[in-house]
């Protein structure tokens, strides 16, 4: 399985994720903070699934550019997964004829632009090579991470959380596991904006990570660039042997 970081930057994009995507195999994408406006429409349409984790902009700010640039005439148009709360947020707050027009909408009469197919909790679904189970994760706003599996190693993406469990519960038991992308957002000192935005810090991060299997790579994405060295450092304090510090643009291969 080949997992990229997707940059959000023009300069430094390696280190400087200001919004959040992946793309997986070349043709699933997580999340589409920024993936609107990565490398040419002709590149973009080769993506066929997008799986959002939660509806907050830095994970959907490029959804309609995404949508808008992979779109042909001959009609072969994304699905675009997500848990209903999301799609309806999608719906209500994007593609509204206000904020976008309404793709979904004008998809019925036309080649359309996507297609949305809603999640259930735990139940997974295929996309290309892979199986993506959906579980509910703690954020503010209703959330998943997601667990991709190809029959021979297994990723989970966090998504956005504060201190979760059913997610680990479910990575005790999932097989071939090689590699869990764990947000980590703000440094100690933060720890109350952390607690009362459901995100992480260095110290929470490393009581989330020991829930998990024994092994596993942990890789931490999704700092705040602002406090991005501060947050490294702290997380390097914690000597972790199984830590990785995620790196925009950079192909993972599990």
């Amino acid at each position: 399985m080949k997992v990229q970081l997707l940059g959000s930057s023009v300069d430094d994009t390696r280190k400087r994720q200001y919004v959040s995507s992946y793309i997986v195999n070349g043709i699933v994408g997580i999340d589409a903070g920024c993936l609107g406006f990565h490398r040419t429409p002709q590149q973009q349409e080769s993506i066929k699934h997008l799986f959002l984790t939660h509806s907050h902009a830095d994970h959907v700010a490029s959804l309609p550019i995404f949508i808008e640039n992979a779109w042909t005439p001959a009609g072969n148009c994304p699905v675009v997964y997500g848990i209903p709360e999301t799609l309806d947020a999608v719906q209500r707050h994007i593609f509204n004829d206000v904020i976008w027009p309404d793709l979904i909408a004008l998809s019925r009469n036309m080649p359309p632009f996507l297609r949305v197919c809603s999640l259930q909790d735990e139940v997974p679904v295929e996309a290309g090579s892979v199986r993506v189970t959906p579980v509910r994760v703690n954020h503010v706003v209703p959330t998943v991470g997601f667990i991709f599996a190809d029959g021979q190693s297994a990723v989970i993406f966090s998504g956005d959380t504060g201190p979760t469990t059913r997610l680990w519960e479910i990575a005790r038991e999932t097989p071939g596991l090689r590699a869990v992308f764990l947000e980590v957002c703000f440094p100690n000192s933060m720890k109350g904006l952390a607690e009362a935005s459901l995100h992480l810090t260095p110290d929470m991060f490393g009581c989330e990570v020991a829930k998990l299997p024994a092994g596993v790579k942990v890789i931490a994405v999704h700092i705040k660039v602002r406090y991005r060295d501060q947050v490294i450092r702290e997380l390097h304090d914690l000597g972790l042997s199984n830590l990785d510090i995620g790196e925009c643009g950079k192909e993972y291969d599990f």
